[in-house]
């Protein structure tokens, strides 16, 4: 049996990407995109189809180009996520507007655009997660929308301080960044790590302890990954979320899958409990989750700019 297949025994598999190839192949049960995703698949050729159908929906929606531009991109959006959830038996993550990470009202108007959108497809919300970048206001975004119904998976999480304000805000689901996490360290420390003292896994593994001991009910799902190695010492996490390339090599593997995380056997610190002031603070002192929060909402908002460009033309 593949390492891919043993795997799936204690963990959740989702695909992390945009290439419906990609995500039949492995069948995995869930999918993740984001902006960066949408922007390599919408270039590729096979997918013109989705990106002129935006494109017409878009063209009809708006009263000037930045409206127009505005509907075609959330319609891009879901029509990727309308194809994937064609593939998976679950649900997809569909992402808002990094440039809204710091305004609670537009970011819930932008999950409900995107939920409206699905449901006017015959989709039910329940086969949707809105992912937020995981800010102060991202989390009170996501707290609004999960008291409707709608339910969120928090991105660009690099940090305790973050994983306690998802589990008090009642999030469905956190994604920790495992290998950006690792990236950050290598380069401050200027020494690799490996297996259970990869600080990514660390922090992942903190967080998933401190969510069963004290029953939370949101899941964690390990995203980011830059090595099977990664992978395999989280183990029994909710759910991991692994690119295409780190799939087949989990599939080209046979080594023996020994599961790491266990609720059984979560062991935790002190519960705490976390306003905003000790929110900044707790993140104010984590050098290495600020940057990379930061960072990580640069990129994918830089790569939203570059998708508007490229529909802005054929919009007009």
């Amino acid at each position: 049996m593949s390492t891919l297949e043993q795997l799936k025994k204690f963990t959740t598999v989702v695909a992390d990407t945009g290439d419906f190839e990609a995500i039949g192949k492995y069948k995995p049960t869930d999918a993740t995109t984001n902006p960066s995703l949408v922007l390599a698949a919408a270039t590729k050729e096979q997918y013109a189809a989705l990106v002129d159908d935006a494109v017409a929906f878009g063209s009809k929606n708006g009263s000037n180009l930045d409206e127009k531009l505005e509907s075609t991109i959330d319609k891009l959006f879901v029509n990727f996520g309308l194809e994937i959830l064609k593939i998976v038996p679950g649900r997809v993550s569909t992402e808002v507007d990094a440039r809204l990470s710091f305004d609670v009202e537009k970011s819930v108007a932008k999950a409900k655009r995107f939920i409206s959108l699905y449901e006017a497809a015959g989709i039910s919300r329940d086969r949707v997660l809105i992912k937020l970048g995981t800010t102060w206001e991202g989390v009170q975004a996501a707290k609004i929308l999960e008291a409707e119904g709608i339910h969120c998976n928090m991105t660009l999480l690099f940090s305790f301080a973050q994983a306690v304000a998802c589990c008090e805000a009642g999030v469905t689901l956190i994604s920790p960044f495992v290998g950006r996490i690792l990236d950050w360290f290598k380069k401050s420390a200027g020494k690799d790590f490996v297996g259970a003292e990869d600080p990514g896994v660390v922090s992942v593994t903190q967080i998933y302890n401190y969510y069963k001991k004290y029953g939370y009910k949101t899941v964690v799902m390990g995203a980011s990954f830059r090595n099977t190695g990664e992978i395999l010492e989280l183990a029994g996490c909710d759910l991991l979320t692994i690119g295409p390339s780190l799939l087949e090599q989990l599939q080209n593997m046979t080594v023996p899958v020994e599961r790491k995380l266990n609720p059984e056997t979560a062991t935790a610190s002190e519960k705490i409990s976390l306003d905003e002031g000790q929110f900044r603070w707790m993140m104010n002192e984590d050098a290495m989750a600020t940057e990379k929060l930061a960072e990580g909402i640069r990129k994918f908002a830089a790569d939203t700019v570059k998708l508007e460009d490229y529909v802005r033309a054929k919009l007009q």
